[in-house]
């Protein structure tokens, strides 16, 4: 079953919360032919927000996949689509989705514009050189304004717009959309839910703004290609329509620029053109560069996949789902083909896996397949060991993809099983959550008999705790939130040891360390080329064989074990530089064992000498409130320790952003919409981990 790649696309929805990217995703799957009814996020029936959390609370959870077509200029495409949740608790659902996609339609709110989680997800989008393009939706809402919104893509997020539309009139006056390529009036048929699209001139009040728009379009279009420039400067009312798509096209793919569409998904305006932009602007798989991986055997060599059915097979897994018939394992292959049946490896943890069955996805539903080429997106059943990040590839050609980074949990609660039967099946359950979400975190504590939950904000735990309840049946008692605190040194401590000495009647336990300990950041170890992991760099400088070779990594684990667990509060010690620059040994009684007791034991000490602080993580906070309230708002983060970093006035409507420690944020949505009478919203962000004020510390050290 050979896919002619050039007609396949594989694109992700994403955007701020509310900004209506499930309503688009809908729309797409009603005009492609793949649902015979529009779905709705408010009325709790919308086709990729299955999940019955999802469908109370009118936003997405998890990333659903489908796959539709659409008919372009007579031929046939495949859209293979992710749809992903815009809530700031559930970030990791965008980051994997972007790590498998080609392309991505930023959506964005046509009376907000550009917005905090925007900027998010547009940086991730970044990070993972994703190639997009946007879509100002919404532009029926009182207030749309899409040269403001249009603005905003410009300067908030420094990309290079090219507008390919633009719409008219706004608001309930919203009519339909000009192409400024075609220089063509389009109005969706609103009896017959906009399938119905009449093509008609621009309305001569527009005419003189569609030029100047045009204008603007064909200048940048010229930038971002040789040809079309010289073209362009010798005649340009002589650029033809297809040169203009060629350059755009290239610039999208090469991350130059980003076409800019735009529409009212709700009202069912320009989803059709966004379709066709889809398959005219963003990249087939072979459009994107080969994907690179390592050498399993050896991590210095690297490995290049084409994307192409000839090439060993290899694919990413990006996301896992609890499943009746077995976990359903999504996976983007890159290269190669599979076919059901086949035996396959995971060479990060060297384990064979057998794939039983292969299923293209629609949502929630599914149609099995007999086997999958590279560029494709789907689901297999029969893995084991498997998760999210792993790589499956040919036994015979091993390759490691590069792996997601997923962020750390910033709150934790705990959790108690009500019953003995709810303690065995809470076990159970947890590992499944684990499985399914990387961003999730538990651990049971020995001393106290509790189990920590951890997660991104106060809707992922309070989602995952309905989870267990609803879902999986299981009775269980939470407390109340916890902030996740860190633990680093402020100052440097040297040629401090750890001695472990045991002498009992046979042979003893002997361990010797000498270690220096200093402050570090991510950005300076990277600066000097230094491994962090886990928040600790660990740097062996030892010569002259005072400690044997093969005891250095020992000291390694205790250092890291300690760091694990604390000094002053059992958190976490990050951002630490520890140099092993001295030790001794003895024939008989050294062993691992015991150097790792000293290495723990010196990291221990040198941590207490070096000024042991307690770090809280801050959030990114951005407001948006009627410029009446402002005093009010501006008022409460202060009183919550928080300061305001930038204050812009939209119109009536005050854009607050600011920076707040975490634990003054519980309920704060409660609380806010009280003081403006339910007119304010707000969004939440991770932004670093900072030292606590004395004062408060102690009354944190006082709860452990």
């Amino acid at each position: 079953m050979s896919i002619d790649l050039s007609r396949v696309r594989n694109i992700g929805i994403c955007a701020h919360i509310d900004a209506g990217k499930t309503t688009v995703t809908e729309r797409i799957l009603f005009y492609t032919g793949m649902n015979y009814k529009l779905g709705e996020v408010h009325e709790g029936t919308a086709t990729m927000d299955f999940l019955e959390e999802e469908q109370e609370r009118g936003i997405t959870i998890q990333s659903a996949a489908t796959t539709c077509p659409w008919t372009f200029q007579d031929e046939e495409y495949k859209i293979n689509l992710i749809d992903t949740p815009g809530h700031v608790d559930f970030t990791i659902e965008v980051e994997r989705s972007l790590r498998v996609l080609d392309g991505a339609v930023a959506v964005f709110d046509g009376k907000e514009g550009v917005e905090a989680q925007s900027e998010t997800v547009w940086r991730q989008a970044d990070r993972y050189e994703v190639p997009r393009m946007c879509f100002v939706n919404k532009m029926d809402k009182l207030g749309a304004d899409f040269d403001y919104s249009f603005k905003t893509i410009k300067e908030r997020l420094g990309a290079n717009p090219i507008a390919l539309q633009i719409p008219i009139g706004a608001g309930d006056d919203l009519e339909g959309i000009i192409d400024l390529i075609e220089m063509r009036a389009f109005y969706f048929d609103a009896n017959e839910l906009g399938a119905k699209v009449e093509e008609r001139d621009i309305p001569d009040e527009l005419r003189d703004e569609a030029e100047m728009w045009r204008g603007d379009m064909v200048e940048k279009a010229a930038e971002l290609d040789d040809v079309l420039m010289e073209a362009y400067l010798d005649d340009p009312d002589a650029v033809t329509n297809e040169q203009i798509r060629a350059a755009i096209r290239k610039g999208t793919i090469a991350l130059e620029c980003n076409p800019v569409l735009c529409g009212s998904a709700l009202k069912n305006i320009g989803v059709q053109r966004l379709i066709d932009a889809v398959i005219q602007f963003l990249p087939n798989p072979t459009e994107v560069p080969s994907i690179t991986g390592t050498d399993p055997r050896d991590p210095d060599v690297k490995l290049e996949r084409p994307s192409t059915e000839d090439a060993p097979f290899s694919a990413l897994v990006f996301k896992v789902v609890n499943d009746t018939h077995g976990d359903l394992t999504y996976c983007r292959v890159y290269s190669g083909s599979l076919p059901k049946g086949s035996r396959i490896l995971n060479p990060g943890n060297n384990k064979k896996e057998n794939v039983s069955r292969i299923f293209e996805m629609h949502a929630k539903d599914r149609d099995a397949l007999d086997s999958v080429g590279a560029g494709q997106i789907v689901a297999l059943i029969g893995l084991k060991n498997s998760f999210t990040g792993d790589t499956i590839c040919d036994p015979d050609n091993p390759v490691i993809l590069e792996r997601m980074t997923f962020p750390e949990p910033v709150i934790s609660m705990s959790i108690e099983p009500n019953t003995a039967d709810d303690k065995k099946k809470l076990g159970d359950a947890l590992v499944t959550i684990r499985r399914e979400d990387p961003s999730f975190r538990s651990q049971y504590n020995d001393e106290t008999g509790e189990t920590i939950i951890s997660g991104m904000g106060e809707l992922h735990l309070e989602i995952i705790k309905n989870k267990l309840v609803r879902d999986m049946k299981v009775g269980v008692t939470v407390g109340r939130p916890r902030v996740s605190y860190r633990e680093t040194i402020q100052s440097a401590a040297e040629d401090v040891r750890g001695l472990f000495k045991k002498q009992t009647g046979g042979r003893g336990q002997f361990g010797d360390a000498v270690i220096n300990v200093r402050p570090i950041t991510e950005a300076e170890a990277e600066e000097q080329e230094l491994k962090m992991k886990d928040g600790v760099v660990f740097e062996d400088k030892i010569s002259g064989g005072v400690i044997p070779r093969e005891y250095i990594p020992s000291v390694e684990t205790g250092v890291r074990a300690a760091a694990g667990s604390g000094v002053i509060g059992g958190y976490p010690l990050i951002n630490v530089k520890v140099e092993l620059i001295f030790g001794s040994y003895h024939d008989v009684d050294s062993s691992q064992v015991a150097f790792e007791q000293a290495g723990s034991l010196a990291f221990r000490q040198a941590v207490t000498k070096a000024g042991p602080a307690l770090l809280e993580p801050i959030m990114k906070l951005s407001v948006t409130t009627p410029d009446e309230y402002f005093g009010t708002v501006s008022g409460d983060i202060a009183s919550r320790r928080g300061h305001i970093v930038d204050s812009e006035l939209r119109g009536v409507v005050r854009v607050i952003t600011a920076e707040v420690p975490l634990s003054e944020m519980f309920g704060y949505t409660t609380v806010l919409r009280s003081m403006t009478q339910g007119r304010a919203t707000s969004s939440m962000e991770p932004a670093e981990y900072r030292v606590m004020p004395d004062s408060l510390k102690e009354a944190v050290l006082a709860d452990v």
